[in-house]
């Protein structure tokens, strides 16, 4: 086996043997349909890039790309009354439906929605294999040779699929890490404060999704917000989100141990991996948690400078490589948990009622070369057993795409909806 899965990978093994822990993608193509030539291209440019033929070694947590003809097909869906409804529900059928565990596997699945006039294109992978910005550049060039607008100078060359594990990041910051152990006792006592997230439906996995769209001039009107605040775009997300969820649960007494809400957030290293990971398929994650007790009665503005005070301080002292020692204890821990308490092994120790993944499609699209932005382009993230709740955000054509994951054995759909109406109503403020 050519290649190690770093901790986050190797975590994400973990969480997929309880439940499929897949992540998808969908953008929109204003082209019309050709099935036949689509699943041609997408046959060819796996093979270009060397992204068939998976071999996985799960145990020892090591895989190789042996290469070979694409084995995976194109599903067709008919979506031309509903596109939007049609691939919200397909992009919900997707994430629950598994890949192989290990061996020779097919970590893609590939579909089109038919909208009439073009069609929603679809990935869903098995997420160990990539983060979302290596998806993000797969989909583009895929697109690019669909529509054939350009040719592809590096058509023909196979992209680095075995980057390097965080060891070498992590012995860079060494020192950084050892300072950070300062902060390990707060972060304890944040969770002992936490509420943890409750599943009153029962411990199974399911998965579903709604999509929430921001258009051009409601995403233009949050970031100004977001600016006026002094705070970044994922500060008012996690800010909207804390908000939200606490108007979901049981009041909150200050005076109790239990009464902060606790969220986390992802972060992508691959900047900090060096030139090697630049053009890497693969996925290069940490994260970090930000807990409030969000008292009754205080405004968005108030909270959104509460959350940035937390991020900027986990920017300042890199506390999102933190996340990394943890995933490897657990690691440690995991074999000898049965399957019941992996399932509540994180709401014990880490509770967070919510994550949030945010991505500048827009941004890596431009980047790999393809000259047409998409107009619509929608994620969804899978639960695992860390949180009931996702929030993926998603940047491109001037809109936010927010794709929601959510466990219905914590959240009814009408608590979705009110939950979405509640991160809505402020924005539409916003752009008024």
């Amino acid at each position: 086996m050519k290649g190690r899965l770093n901790v986050f990978q190797a975590m994400m093994l973990r969480w997929r043997d309880l439940h499929p822990y897949s992540a998808v993608h969908a953008v929109r193509v204003d082209v019309s349909l050709d099935a036949t030539r689509l699943a041609r291209d997408i046959d060819r440019l796996l093979e270009i890039r060397g992204l068939t033929g998976l071999e996985l070694d799960a145990a020892g947590r090591r895989f190789e790309y042996r290469g070979g003809p694409n084995g995976s097909t194109l599903q067709v869906v008919d979506g031309r009354r509903e596109p939007r409804v049609t691939l919200e529900r397909e992009m919900e059928r997707q994430l629950n439906l598994p890949f192989a565990r290990r061996g020779r596997i097919e970590p893609f699945r590939f579909f089109a929605v038919d909208a009439g006039q073009g069609f929603y294109l679809g990935l869903a992978y098995d997420h160990f294999v990539a983060a979302g910005d290596s998806i993000v550049v797969l989909l583009a060039q895929l697109v690019r040779r669909y529509r054939a607008v350009v040719a592809d100078p590096n058509a023909d060359e196979p992209w680095p699929l075995y980057p390097a594990t965080f060891r070498r990041l992590l012995r860079r910051h060494a020192l950084t890490l050892l300072h950070g152990l300062r902060r390990v006792p707060a972060l304890a006592a944040s969770c002992r404060r936490g509420v943890r997230p409750r599943y009153p439906g029962g411990s199974e996995g399911y998965n579903a999704v709604r999509l929430l769209r921001l258009d051009p001039p409601q995403f233009a009107a949050t970031l100004r917000e977001a600016k006026r605040c002094g705070v970044t775009l994922n500060d008012l997300v996690i800010a909207l989100l804390l908000k939200a969820v606490a108007r979901r649960i049981d009041p909150r007494d200050p005076r109790e141990r239990r009464h902060e809400i606790g969220v986390a957030s992802i972060v992508n290293l691959r900047g900090a991996m060096g030139p090697d990971a630049r053009r890497a398929f693969g996925q290069f994650l940490a994260a970090f948690r930000v807990a409030h007790p969000v008292p009754t009665g205080i405004t968005l503005e108030a909270l959104a400078r509460d959350v940035n005070m937390q991020t900027a301080r986990v920017k300042r002292e890199e506390l999102h490589l933190q996340s990394l020692l943890a995933l490897g204890a657990s690691a440690l821990i995991w074999p000898f948990l049965s399957d019941a308490q992996r399932r509540g092994y994180h709401a014990k120790n880490y509770p967070v009622w919510g994550g949030t993944t945010l991505l500048d499609a827009g941004g890596i699209w431009a980047n790999s070369g393809e000259p047409t932005p998409p107009s619509e382009y929608v994620r969804a993230v899978s639960t695992g057993p860390l949180a009931p709740l996702v929030l993926a955000p998603t940047s491109a054509g001037g809109a936010l795409e927010i794709g929601i994951t959510y466990r219905p054995t914590a959240f009814s759909a009408e608590d979705i909806a009110a939950l979405a109406a509640d991160f809505q109503s402020p924005i539409g403020a916003f752009a008024q």
